[in-house]
């Protein structure tokens, strides 16, 4: 106490300013965005239950709603699509091919900032031979969704890959 008597008014007016200062945070609660990670992960699985939905129509309008802007998909065996005429075409393809396509997304996780989520699951793709014998190809996929600014999720990168086992090698002619 001595010591704070002992100090000039300006010095003792700096002291208590930064005091106060030191102390605000203690008396404050901090505020944290809500954890939304549940009902964003329902909001997902809704959303992949509606994209399949669509795609099992032949929807190809409701299908490609389903990415944002700026996605991508990377399809097996093919390039990148990148742009909406992209895979616009890409989901043209496919739908045309398809007999019957089915996916289950086995986990979906949302980061806890809210804004990016990703799926991982499984797929069923049937189409015919040239002989019109039914070929299945089971395969994996991962997805990554991203919280637009108008609050609605998106597809930013959507990558699938097939099971099946590719064609062998064609050996060099020597």
């Amino acid at each position: 106490m001595n010591l704070v008597l002992g100090m000039g008014l300006q010095t003792r007016l700096a002291l208590c300013a930064c005091t106060a200062l030191l102390l605000i945070p203690l008396g404050c609660k901090w505020q944290s965005a809500p954890d939304t990670r549940k009902a964003d992960e329902q909001t997902l699985r809704e959303l992949h239950a509606r994209w399949l939905q669509a795609a099992s129509a032949k929807n190809i309008d409701a299908a490609i709603a389903m990415y944002g802007e700026d996605a991508v998909m990377l399809p097996p065996n093919a390039k990148m699509s990148a742009n909406s005429y992209a895979i616009r075409n890409a989901w043209k393809s496919l739908l045309e091919s398809a007999d019957s396509l089915s996916w289950d997304a086995e986990k979906v996780e949302v980061a806890r900032s809210g804004d990016l989520a990703y799926l991982i699951g499984t797929y069923r793709f049937i189409v015919n031979d040239p002989h019109g014998n039914p070929v299945a190809d089971d395969g994996k996929f991962l997805e990554v969704w991203k919280k637009e600014a108008d609050g609605n999720w998106k597809v930013a990168a959507d990558m699938f890959s097939s099971d099946l086992r590719g064609p062998a090698p064609v050996p060099e002619k020597k």
